[in-house]
């Protein structure tokens, strides 16, 4: 049996005026057009708190600022086994823009209920949806 392929990547909860900031994943590739915090990969021998700086960058446009890692997310789907670094942080230069995504979307805690996510991003979407807010993430 071939072992799974592991994927580490960091995503950012960015709150605004008490909704978060999601975005569209394009249509081609892995979980085309599903919803999902900004992130993503995590490059050999970067640090957490690097990838979620440069994945805000080269995704959104803007400079991360008050970087707080919150917990890790774990979950193995059919073909890989993924490990999300989760930070809260808020944008300090910038104004987000779809570089990379098909579209962006500030959407309160419990709507995020009414966008399909992928499956390793559920126990932060409960927690998110239920009213506990950003500071009360506990993964």
């Amino acid at each position: 049996m071939p072992s799974l392929v592991r994927v580490h990547a960091a995503i950012a909860l960015i709150e605004r005026d008490g909704r978060i900031l999601v975005c569209r994943r394009r249509l081609r590739g892995v979980l085309g057009g599903y919803w999902e915090f900004p992130g993503g990969k995590r490059r050999p021998g970067e640090t957490w708190t690097a990838c979620v700086r440069r994945e805000l960058r080269e995704e959104l446009g803007v400079e991360a600022a008050a970087l707080r890692a919150i917990g890790t997310l774990r979950h193995r789907y059919p073909q890989r086994r993924v490990t999300l670094q989760v930070f809260r942080c808020r944008i300090g230069r910038g104004k987000p823009k779809p570089l990379y995504s098909l579209k962006l979307r500030w959407v309160s805690p419990a709507g995020l209920r009414r966008y399909r996510f992928p499956p390793a991003n559920q126990p932060l979407i409960a927690q998110l949806a239920s009213g506990c807010g950003i500071r009360g993430i506990v993964l």
